[in-house]
């Protein structure tokens, strides 16, 4: 009896169901280091494509003010040594130009800017300097020769605006003044290019009438005929070696029914 008791337990018990057991599975492993490395390479060898430059809004301010400099200096009054006594003294009438001849090359080969301190004169040699007193207002200026002109009669200096404003003949467009030559960049006496230079003639044809006259008469003169910026014509002259002699008689033998004739220094 007690080997089948013992028999029939063991018989139960191996039929019962058995328990499943806990299996604790680790976490998979963190990504190596060798595996950063590579991925890391991979971004350095295709880079972003880099950002353009942002172009600047302003100027370097040691650019901006040497700009600056150089503008103010060439709107300046021009200078002269403390007690420089006039070489020549003439007086008569002043006008001042600005558009259309603003902006356009003038007599010295530079461009006339009306905001300068300059005039135009028919025989001081360019580049000399002088002073120009208002008659009636008392106020002077100092300014640089610079252009050829005035060709009207009567008028021995064309101001620039700047000059016009600064000695009161920019209003009133003309006015009695003193012209004193305190530098003169060649001498007065001897030397030069001279020329004549007639007209203005508001017709082309008068113009071109007389040219062919003064062609004919002086062979070896040329003769140049050419219009101005405020649309009128003129007559250039310019007599063998531009003699000053030359120039001064060939001046004094013409006549013109338009406009008048003008002894004038080229250089």
């Amino acid at each position: 009896m007690i080997l089948i008791l013992l028999l029939s337990i063991l018989f139960f018990t191996a039929c019962g169901h058995p328990k499943q057991a806990r299996v604790n599975v680790p976490p998979p492993p963190p990504p190596t280091s060798t595996t950063t490395t590579t991925t890391t390479k991979a971004a350095t060898a295709q880079p972003s494509p880099a950002r353009p430059p942002v172009p600047s809004t302003t100027e370097p301010a040691e650019e901006t003010a040497s700009q600056n400099d150089s503008s103010d200096a060439n709107l300046a009054e021009p200078t002269v040594a403390p007690g420089t006594q006039p070489i020549a003294t003439e007086v008569g009438l002043a006008s001042w130009y600005g558009p259309p001849y603003h902006n356009r090359r003038g007599s010295n080969g530079e461009v006339y800017n009306m905001h300068a301190m300059t005039a135009a004169h028919r025989t001081y040699p360019l580049g000399s300097i002088v002073r120009v007193t208002n008659i009636k207002t008392g106020h002077a200026a100092l300014v640089k020769i610079t252009d050829r002109g005035p060709f009207i009669p009567g008028r021995v200096l064309d101001l620039s605006l700047a000059a016009a404003h600064k000695i009161d003949v920019w209003q009133p467009g003309v006015a009695q003044v003193k012209v004193e030559l305190l530098q003169a960049s060649a001498p007065l006496a001897s030397g030069g290019k001279w020329a004549v230079q007639i007209g203005g003639f508001p017709d082309e044809d008068a113009a071109t009438k007389l040219a062919d006259h003064l062609t004919r008469r002086y062979h070896t003169a040329k003769v140049l005929r050419f219009a101005s910026p405020a649309g009128d014509w003129w007559i250039r002259v310019r007599v063998l070696e531009d003699d000053h002699g030359r120039a001064q008689q060939l001046a004094a033998e013409t006549k013109t029914p338009e406009g008048a004739v003008f002894l004038v220094r080229l250089d």
